[in-house]
Parts: C-alpha cells; structure tokens; sequence
C-alpha cells in the first residue's frame, strides 16, 4: 500500500512561511489517493464474556484487545477515522503516519470507552463509535452521555447504527426515515459532532435503505461484508472485518491481508448474500444470517424508549425532533 500523506516521492506544493523555517506541504495527486484502500475492523465488547453469554464471538478481552493493537502498531498500522479517510480520498487531506487502518465499535458498550479507549490512546490511535440511541443503558453495559463526550473529547468520531437497531429492510417508509434520519439529528444536537456515516444494523441493508440513509444526509456506511473499503467503491456499501474474540494478533494480520482480495459487496444483503469470515462459534447464528446484536441488547430500555414507536408512527418529522428536543 502506498505511504499517506507524504514521504519521499511526494511532490512539494504550497510552502508555509513561519518565523523560524519554511515548511513544504506535500501535495498528493489524485490518482494517488484514489488507490488507497483501508481496512475498517468492526469490535464489540472489549470484555470476557460472562458466563452464558449467547453471543461469546463478539467479545475481545481488553489483554487480547491490547495485543491485537500492538501487533497492528508494529506492522505499521495507525489508527485513524473514516472521517479521516475521506478527507484524503477527497482532498488529499495528509493522514498521520503510517498505514491507515479504521477500528469501529458498534452499539455503544461501556467497555469500549473503559478498556478500548484507554489502550488506543497509548498508541494515539483514533477510532468510530457506531452508537445506536436506545437499548443499552449505562445500568446494563452501555455507554453513558458523559462517556460519549469522553469519547468526543479524545478524537473518536461519533457516527451511528440508528435508533433502534432495527433490521431496516422489513421496514415502511415512515419507520425507515424514523431509524435513520432521528438518530442522526438526536446525536448532533445532543453531541454537537456532525455524524456523517451510518452503520447498518445486522448488516441489512437493499436500495431503499441505502437511498433513505443517502437522504439523510449521511456520506456513507458500513457493512458486515468483508473487504476493505477503496476510494472508488459505493460509500454506501464500504466493507468491513469482524473481529472474533479468540483471534489471536497473528490471526488477525493474516485475516486482513486475506481480506483485502475479497470481491465487491453485493447490491443488497439480508443475511444470505456472501458468505463473511466464518466465525469460530455458531453461537451467533439464527435464521437472519451470521452476524446478530446479543438478545439483552434488543430487550434493553432507555429514555428514548417512550418515543413512538418505528412500526405504524404516522406523526411527522416536526413532531418527532420536537419531542427529542424536549429530551435533550
């Protein structure tokens, strides 16, 4: 993969003047930047799973975490956000040094602001938090308010899975534009951060829902696909790596390396499109494909959860942000 940002065979551009030197800014062509490709990791809760646990795939202990990091650091690897990859990809915007890579967390588990955070601010690394505004309450493992804004504070990009976690194709127009276009405005107001991408829950996601995410103004999303996500791809459909608990540092270099040969995402996915990696446990599978939110999660309450309901809501926008101001 090509350097980002620089290096010795980047053309010099504008020159800065300050008082002690002239600096030069390198200037990265077009054709440059639209030939990087960057790996997005997908992690869920950075913790032993308890004993029980329906879903012990999407749990990384903090010491693997912590290894798995290092051994990216030194491969080369930097963490930074898709915010961040864009900014290149569009105008050569220089990326920190070294080989980009994009760690995002779905849901909003409160082991990913109290172990992850912590381990990839000794690196300096950045990453995503994929939040999802109800079902996980501080009192059962999710984030709070606060560490979100700890979250913020510390160079995290907020982006957003929606409302509810809901699967987005079984869904009508008015539920679709309620998971998708509310969460983004909910969390620029409560957050004040700009939320630009949008995760698809479960993965799922077809025309209409790429069209209604589109209209929200999002620049893009992520999948369950594996891949890697390249300039040249539909925003909307980048790819992604999942990471399993039990994968060991070594493991997950190879399974990067291997996934960047992967084909494009299909059109549509609802859980029989390609096959992704094949997880280590079938504890996470059910009728609707091979990647699942854990069941508490779905089953969760939160402030939000008074909100009319996604399913059948006629009112309109107006009356939905009003009433989430009045939260806020």
């Amino acid at each position: 993969m090509s350097a980002c940002g620089g290096g010795p065979h980047a053309r010099t551009g504008r020159v800065t003047h300050t008082s002690r030197q002239v600096v030069a800014r390198p200037v990265v062509s077009a054709a440059r930047r639209l030939r990087l490709a960057v790996p997005i990791l997908t992690y869920h809760v950075i913790a032993a799973p308890p004993p029980g646990a329906p879903f012990p795939g999407l749990y990384v202990t903090p010491s693997l975490f912590a290894a798995q990091v290092a051994a990216l650091a030194r491969a080369g690897w930097r963490g930074v956000t898709l915010d961040q990859v864009l900014a290149y990809w569009r105008h050569g915007t220089p990326l920190p040094r070294g080989r980009p890579i994009v760690l995002s967390f779905d849901n909003g588990y409160h082991s990913q602001y109290a172990d992850a955070l912590p381990i990839l601010r000794q690196h300096r690394w950045l990453a995503d938090e994929n939040l999802q505004l109800t079902g996980l309450p501080p009192s059962q493992g999710g984030l709070s308010a606060a560490q979100v804004r700890a979250l913020v504070r510390g160079g995290w990009e907020l982006d957003t899975q929606g409302v509810s976690h809901a699967d987005l194709v079984t869904l009508g127009p008015s539920a679709l534009r309620h998971e998708v276009a509310t969460a983004r405005r909910v969390l620029q107001l409560r957050f004040g951060v700009p939320v630009r991408w949008f995760c698809y829950p479960s993965g799922h996601y077809d025309a209409t829902v790429i069209d209604e995410v589109s209209r929200a103004g999002y620049v893009g999303s992520t999948t369950t696909i594996t891949g890697w996500a390249r300039a040249g791809d539909d925003p909307y459909r980048l790819e992604r790596i999942r990471v399993l608990g039990g994968t060991a540092p070594s493991a997950l270099l190879e399974e990067i390396a291997a996934a960047r040969r992967a084909g494009p995402p299909p059109p549509a996915y609802d859980g029989g499109g390609r096959a992704l990696v094949a997880p280590r446990s079938s504890a996470g599978r059910d009728r609707r494909g091979p990647y699942q939110v854990p069941r508490p999660l779905r089953r969760m309450s939160s402030p939000l959860a008074a909100m009319p309901s996604p399913r059948g809501r006629e009112c309109g926008f107006r009356r939905v942000r009003e009433a989430l101001r009045a939260r806020l």
